[in-house]
């Protein structure tokens, strides 16, 4: 399910958010999950540096995010 679409580049790329706990952590994560329209690019994961005990918290703050802070973390990524 897409949450939402950015474009960076000229390429529109599907975002989805996602949440991961690593081993002795009581905290969640989030990671965002880009993956392009352009069959040609590869998906990216991207860890946002948001974390939480709660799952349901984590993905409340995502959604207070703007786009353009979505588009600079991939950028990174893609540098």
């Amino acid at each position: 399910m897409v949450w939402r679409v950015v474009v960076h580049d000229d390429h529109r790329w599907n975002v989805s958010p996602a949440a991961e706990r690593r081993a002795n952590s009581p905290n969640w994560n989030l990671v965002f999950a880009f993956r392009p329209t352009d069959l040609e690019r590869r998906p990216v994961w991207a860890t946002y540096p948001l974390s939480s005990a709660s799952r349901a918290a984590l993905f409340a703050q995502a959604e207070k995010l703007p786009d353009d802070a979505l588009t600079a973390l991939l950028a990174e990524q893609l540098e």
